[in-house]
């Protein structure tokens, strides 16, 4: 008896500690480690030993700070050290560059993969040498390139002193297209051992053309994840064709990871190509070349295509897609056109790609509600799907892809498609509204109607749709669940114009709109209730400049409060642009426009907070206004704001009001980043002393 009750009085801390650590180690995310820490100086000790990734951030001259407990740490990220991206980043800490370098080493001796903002090559050149075993190099640079003449040196670092160097990531980090293929050539034995080499740069105001992909695809044979931004507008010289595609076949037929993006693509997606859809150019790429490029990488499990140009007729090419890379699990096609054919009853195009898990499809001009439910009945296991600038679909054909992937489907994102306002995108998923997670969809209010103050719509409307085949002589009707009163429907109207149905499993919330247009009617629209609601997103996009006043005085934050696990927030407003000084007459300035974005987010229990501020493009300013500052300091629950653009320093003195905030930062994450703040007071003396206030106060817990 007494041995059965000392069993039962056994804890988890009673395990040994090698049980213990394996345990700790399969735990990857940072603040459930972080809570593990917390229940005593075991967990602490073992916690500490066995984590291999970490961010630095604080102050780079407090050299005496740097936490010496991590001893396991592979994966080292000091890209948000403070001040955030200065030239002098190690000569801070003391007269003597190499100090703080030789301290992080002695730190961290087990780093393989780093990640660090690069300014200028004199950075790579005192960090690097300190880990020759680096096998993975992220740099970030969102200023303008060094002035230096030589193509490719502020890269050259990489390959000098990293010998095992098998993956680099450029994606955050501005060059010239015309620095990589010399550096990759010039040395050869680290080339030719590159695995993954990420060049989907943002910031690039080209992209790269035919040769430089040949030769940078010659050089790093080994290739298994190649990711890159490209042309292929056929009225530019060195566009990217059918030779481009079989070259990279040729040179890297091992590839497992494949991603070829349009320069034009990774702006704004709001621009409607043309009225029918289709652009005025087609790409050099053919229904033969594609099938060839196709059969050349067996291996491939991603792969984007997403080009501005036309390609007609792709449906054969999707087909042999399937049959030619049988391991395919993601798939992003943008201006495909006739992907799926959805003719009689017989599956084809990219319908037959049956074990995809995502699918995105982007501009496809052609593609139907038929195209839609021939895609839901063959790609069967999809777990993501992705729906973007396609006008002839409508709710009916997207409700009912829904219904056939109701035991898959997650994560949808509905965005520019000229049927799918935001009531019918939400009426689109009731199938799976109680399964889904994460969700992106466009505020386009159209069909909301107000009545009596009240906005409502009318739930009546039947749903139910059937869809005919014709083959041969015989005419067949195959029905879908598809309607609202169905059992495989997840939501019905209550009365009152709301739908009474809880989207349970949703965590994460991404939206566009447009400025000036009210959030308001976000729970009205069919998400009034979203009880594990964690995380949203609002990208806020438009000018300012042409528009007229918005009608009321606030852009609607507050009707945030109905979700009462919200605790992250992303606002990003920095494709609103307006007049960061002086508006000319009946117009707002960005500090008007600021407020109205920001009224009522005092309401909101966020616990973390980036912040994109709205810009002005004409003098390059992005920056935290004074009615910001103060709608800002009213978010009394707040810790952690990351504000994306400058501010003068006695505006970002308003939010040491905020009584538990600990970690705040400006990042100037955006092209070109300013090289010398002179709009605002933010030097990097404005930084420390606010941060030295930020650190002198007292937080309870």
């Amino acid at each position: 008896m007494a041995s059965s009750s000392m069993a039962m009085a056994a804890t988890m801390n009673d395990l040994p500690d090698v049980i213990l650590s394996i345990i700790f180690s399969s735990v990857s995310d940072t603040r459930t480690r972080n809570s593990l820490s917390l229940v005593n100086r075991k967990f602490l000790a073992l916690e500490r030993s066995t984590r291999t990734s970490l961010t630095l951030r604080g102050k780079a001259r407090d050299i005496y700070m740097i936490p010496t407990c991590f001893r396991s740490v592979t994966h080292l990220d000091l890209s948000l050290l403070s001040p955030w991206g200065r030239s002098d980043l190690l000569s801070t800490a003391s007269s003597d560059p190499f100090l703080l370098a030789q301290r992080l080493r002695l730190a961290f001796p087990l780093v393989t993969s780093l990640t660090v903002y690069a300014r200028s090559p004199s950075t790579l050149n005192i960090l690097l040498p300190q880990w020759p075993n680096l096998s993975h190099v992220k740099l970030i640079r969102w200023h303008q390139r060094s002035s230096s003449p030589h193509l490719g040196n502020d890269v050259v670092p990489l390959f000098e002193h990293c010998q095992a160097l098998s993956s680099i990531d450029l994606s955050s980090f501005y060059y010239w297209t015309e620095d990589i293929p010399p550096v990759l050539q010039a040395y050869p034995s680290v080339s030719k051992a590159l695995t993954c080499l990420d060049l989907l740069t943002v910031s690039l105001t080209d992209g790269f053309k035919s040769e430089e992909i040949q030769a940078i695809t010659a050089a790093c044979p080994s290739l298994t994840r190649f990711l890159l931004v490209c042309i292929f507008d056929p009225s530019y010289f060195g566009c990217v064709g059918d030779e481009t595609l079989l070259a990279i076949v040729a040179n890297c037929p091992i590839l497992r990871v494949l991603h070829l993006v349009d320069r034009a693509s990774l702006g704004s997606t709001r621009g409607e190509p043309e009225d029918d859809g289709y652009t005025r150019e087609d790409a050099r790429i053919t229904k033969v070349g594609l099938v060839d490029f196709f059969t050349g990488l067996p291996l491939l499990q991603e792969l984007v295509l997403d080009f501005c140009q036309n390609v007609r007729d792709s449906a054969l090419a999707l087909e042999a897609l399937h049959s030619k890379c049988p391991e395919l699990k993601l798939l992003k096609l943008g201006q495909f056109h006739g992907i799926c054919m959805a003719i009689e009853s017989q599956l084809d195009g990219v319908a037959l790609c049956s074990g995809l898990v995502s699918l995105t499809i982007k501009n496809s001009a052609d593609l139907t509600d038929m195209g839609l439910i021939e895609i839901g009945r063959g790609c069967c296991n999809l777990a993501r799907f992705e729906i973007e600038g396609c006008k002839k679909i409508t709710m009916k054909g997207m409700r009912t892809m829904a219904s056939l992937l109701h035991k898959t489907l997650i994560e949808v994102k509905i965005s520019c498609c000229k049927n799918l306002n935001a009531v019918a995108s939400l009426r689109s998923l009731e199938p799976i509204q109680g399964r889904i997670e994460r969700l992106h969809f466009d505020c386009v209010w159209e069909g909301l109607e107000e009545d009596g103050g009240i906005l409502c719509f009318d739930l009546n409307e039947g749903l139910c749709q059937s869809v005919e085949h014709e083959y041969g002589s015989k005419r067949k009707k195959i029905k879908y669940s598809s309607d609202p009163d169905s059992s495989s429907s997840c939501m019905q109207s209550n009365g009152n114009g709301m739908f009474s149905k809880s989207w349970d499993r949703l965590k994460y919330l991404s939206l566009w709109i447009g400025a000036g247009v009210l959030l308001t009617p976000l729970p009205m629209a069919g998400l009034y209730d979203c009880p594990n609601l964690e995380e949203i997103r609002i990208k806020v996009e438009g000018d300012c400049r042409t528009g007229h006043k918005p009608s009321q005085r606030e852009f609607g934050l507050s009707c945030l409060a109905y979700y009462p696990r919200l605790s992250k927030m992303q606002l990003d407003c920095s494709d609103t642009i307006g007049f960061a000084l002086t508006a000319p007459s009946g117009q707002m300035d960005l500090s008007l426009w600021e407020r109205f974005f920001l009224n009522g987010i005092g309401n909101l229990s966020i616990y973390e907070l980036d912040y994109w501020p709205p810009q002005d493009r004409d003098v390059n300013q992005r920056s935290l206004s004074l009615p910001g500052a103060g709608l800002l300091a009213e978010c009394l629950a707040m810790r952690k704001l990351f504000i994306h653009g400058t501010a003068h320093e006695h505006f970002i003195m308003f939010l040491l009001r905020i009584p538990n905030l600990r970690d705040v930062q400006l990042r100037e994450d955006y092209y070109p980043a300013p090289e010398n703040d002179t709009c605002t007071e933010m030097r990097v003396g404005s930084c420390s002393r606010f941060e030295d206030a930020l650190n002198r106060r007292q937080i309870l817990d």
